[in-house]
């Protein structure tokens, strides 16, 4: 008995199906070679602080990372390593950058100017990479400039405790230096009387 020629198709359409769906899912594993976390996308700081840029990857091989920098002062790249091998690091943040074999960098020492947009990308292969990004916001320490208004409000005070005292010591030295005049006034005037009493 010959099947029917509508189960043939229906059988060779579950296979063109069957064919599709592991062409897509081969092409989703080939695109996900390089998997890439990043468990603080968003890092809050104060001047002067240093700043870990934690990330993790895996893939099957050994990748390239590359940390690029993008603000309103525009975009650079800082630096560019496999694991296992010498960093390359850009000028701009030499001295300024330690690297992980994780794809995790360091910061030291952040200022106002280095809040931004961190992008790592991590290539296995050509065609087989996955970026993220990390924001960086940098503020000023508030409590230093308090801590610089309180010191020179107290610094104030002890300058006017000092005047007031100065003052004080003055006024009593002014006080005791009228009352001897007034006392040797005094004596004079009695003096004086009593000598026209004498001449009398």
């Amino acid at each position: 008995m010959r099947p029917l020629p509508s189960c043939r198709r229906k059988t060779r359409g579950i296979s063109l199906g069957l064919f599709a769906l592991c062409l897509a899912a081969a092409r989703c594993l080939q695109s996900q070679g390089v998997s890439l976390y990043i468990p603080q996308p968003t890092i809050n700081a104060t001047v002067k602080q240093d700043i870990l840029f934690s990330v993790e990857y895996s893939c099957h091989g050994v990748p390239t990372i590359e940390w690029t920098y993008t603000s309103n002062w525009g975009m650079q790249k800082i630096v560019e390593w496999k694991p296992g091998t010498q960093a390359n690091i850009s000028q701009s943040h030499q001295d300024r950058v330690c690297t992980f074999d994780n794809g995790s960098i360091q910061l030291f020492s952040v200022g106002v100017r280095d809040s931004g947009y961190y992008i790592v990308t991590v290539t296995e292969r050509p065609g087989s990479s996955q970026f993220g990004t990390i924001v960086l916001h940098v503020s000023e320490i508030l409590y230093e400039d308090l801590h610089l208004v309180a010191v020179f409000l107290a610094f104030l005070t002890a300058v006017a405790a000092v005047l007031i005292s100065l003052l004080w010591v003055c006024n009593k030295c002014a006080y005791k230096f009228q009352r001897k005049r007034r006392h040797k006034l005094k004596e004079s005037t009695t003096e004086e009387i009593e000598l026209q009493d004498v001449e009398c």
